[in-house]
């Protein structure tokens, strides 16, 4: 079960986040491995980069998954599987529009929006007597 406070905001502050899905995989895409891939890019097509070590590198989250097919299931049943994945903060550009998009085994099978707000101004603190 995964709880969905939040589920299908495509608006958020610079922080933490989570990336959320469901994998359909056909009858026939079952016991065998697939490479899934989530990226961000902005609307002109570059990849939103992220400082490693090794210099900055474009955002992706790479990982392997194979489902299997319970016993007695009738032939042709696709099957769900979620995915959720905490993401620690990006170096997102407020006011800018982004596109998280989703692969499995090279092939692009979704994108979302996702757009940076600027942070609220904060009022100003005075200091008391």
């Amino acid at each position: 079960m995964l709880y969905a406070l939040g589920l299908g905001v495509t608006e958020i502050v610079t922080g933490p986040f989570a990336i959320c899905a469901l994998v359909e995989i056909g009858w026939d895409e079952t016991n065998r491995r697939h490479n899934l891939l989530f990226t961000i890019v902005d609307v002109d097509n570059h990849p939103l980069l992220v400082p490693t070590p090794t210099g900055d590198q474009p955002f992706q989250i790479a990982a392997e998954f194979e489902a299997g097919r319970p016993p007695g299931v009738n032939p042709g049943r696709s099957f769900i599987m979620p995915v959720s994945l905490s993401v620690g903060p990006l170096p997102f550009v407020p006011g800018t529009d982004y596109l998280v998009r989703a692969s499995v085994n090279g092939t692009q099978l979704d994108e979302t929006p996702l757009y940076c707000r600027p942070r609220p101004p904060q009022p100003a603190i005075t200091p008391g007597p």
